[in-house]
């Protein structure tokens, strides 16, 4: 996850997301600027290079988060492994593929650039604990009707308990007026016609969640999840073809869940000057060299199981018109259509403005009728918000 840090009071409003904290009460002030190294660190029970982020705290007027560079980053555990981590990217990835053991004990240290000295808490892998199902199904949530993607676990034991959810969708993305030709301006200012790319008629987006997302079963008889980790309106465009989610679900330690819960309460609050107050922001990560550095930042140790879903709207919608696409996409024409009493000639010759509007590539010609009608580009063209690179995990 990337973060954009302000040391204000949007600063935790920003941050709803990030996983990291302080060993000591850290009270922030509006009008100061302190530097305070902020760290992104969850090492999982997947064998993978595990990655760690590290950036600094910026000013509300940044525009850009400060990357960490050239620090020394290793993980060590209570068998003599010694795991290194280089800069890449603007992260820090582990030179060689590891997984979190059970019962093995984890420790984050980091040496900055500058001197500075960093470790976290020993830290253990928590229950393993796997998804059993994610399912999407037709529900209405606060007077409207969708998908809700829900999570199923259960965990027997009754030791899990506490939860946190990430997700990465993905979409197709059909453009609904796209046609066999197109209209380019030539630089004699005439307009001709010629065959449409194809590959600008189907495209796919991801998106990653952005706001954390937990769940707890402590209060419950069992250990069991039904989780609602997205909601997605039918009349949403993302769904309109087929739709993959990819959820993970992270097992948590007390400590770590308690953290994640204060770092949402913090961003749900809206504002510093509102009457709730959530708490000090406490994480497992100290300065080691100078007592005084900040750090901010949580090392997780989290046994993590993934599941990946598709769907057609139509499987779920059947019989029922599809979600309107993100843009208008209503045929239109430069003419001055009132003058010839419903039968408008809609020739791309009629006005000057479709010349201007070719330059900037903001229509693309569409055929109806045996008359000329345009449609902004965005409806024949998906390329131009989206990729038309199909994801190596995607299934039609």
């Amino acid at each position: 996850m990337k973060l954009k840090i302000t040391y204000n009071i949007f600063f935790l409003l920003l941050t709803c997301f990030i996983i990291k904290g302080c060993t000591e009460p850290y009270i922030l002030e509006t009008n100061t600027y302190e530097e305070a190294l902020v760290v992104e660190a969850t090492i999982t029970n997947e064998l993978k290079k595990q990655e760690i982020t590290l950036t600094k705290t910026s000013r509300f007027e940044d525009k850009e988060t400060k990357v960490e560079s050239g620090a020394n980053v290793f993980i060590t555990d209570n068998t003599g492994n010694h795991y290194t981590f280089e800069e890449e990217d603007g992260k820090y990835v582990s030179t060689v593929e590891f997984q979190a053991i059970p019962e093995r004990e984890y420790r984050l240290n980091i040496n900055t650039l500058d001197g500075r000295t960093f470790e976290s808490s020993i830290e253990k892998l928590t229950n393993i604990n796997p998804m059993q199902s994610v399912t999407a199904t037709v529900e209405p949530k606060d007077s409207l009707r969708g998908v809700a993607i829900r999570v199923n676990s259960f965990d027997p034991n009754n030791q899990s308990k506490y939860y946190r959810y990430e997700y990465e969708e993905t979409y197709k993305i059909v453009a609904p007026k796209w046609v066999d030709t197109k209209a380019v301006l030539n630089n004699n200012g005439s307009i001709s016609f010629i065959p449409n790319r194809t590959d600008i008629k189907i495209c796919y987006s991801s998106k990653k969640s952005t706001e954390l997302l937990l769940e707890n079963t402590n209060i419950l008889n069992e250990d069991r999840v039904n989780f609602l980790v997205r909601f997605i309106s039918n009349q949403d465009y993302i769904i309109t073809t087929r739709y993959s989610i990819l959820v993970k679900q992270y097992v948590e330690s007390l400590a770590a869940y308690n953290y994640y819960k204060t770092l949402k309460k913090i961003s749900d609050s809206g504002s510093l000057l509102s009457p709730n107050q959530p708490g000090i922001l406490l994480g497992n990560i100290k300065a080691v060299s100078n007592p005084n550095s900040k750090v901010i930042g949580y090392f997780d140790v989290a046994s993590v199981s993934t599941e990946r879903i598709y769907f057609n709207y139509i499987d779920l919608f059947p019989n029922e018109p599809a979600p309107p696409y993100y843009t208008d996409c209503v045929e239109f024409c430069y003419a001055d259509c009132e003058i010839y009493a419903g039968q408008c000639p809609c020739t791309h010759d009629t006005k000057p403005g479709v010349r201007e509007d070719l330059a900037t590539d903001a229509v693309r010609f569409f055929l109806e009728s045996e008359r000329d009608f345009w449609v902004n580009t965005p409806c024949s063209d998906c390329t131009t918000f989206s990729s038309n690179i199909k994801p190596p995990f995607w299934i039609d």
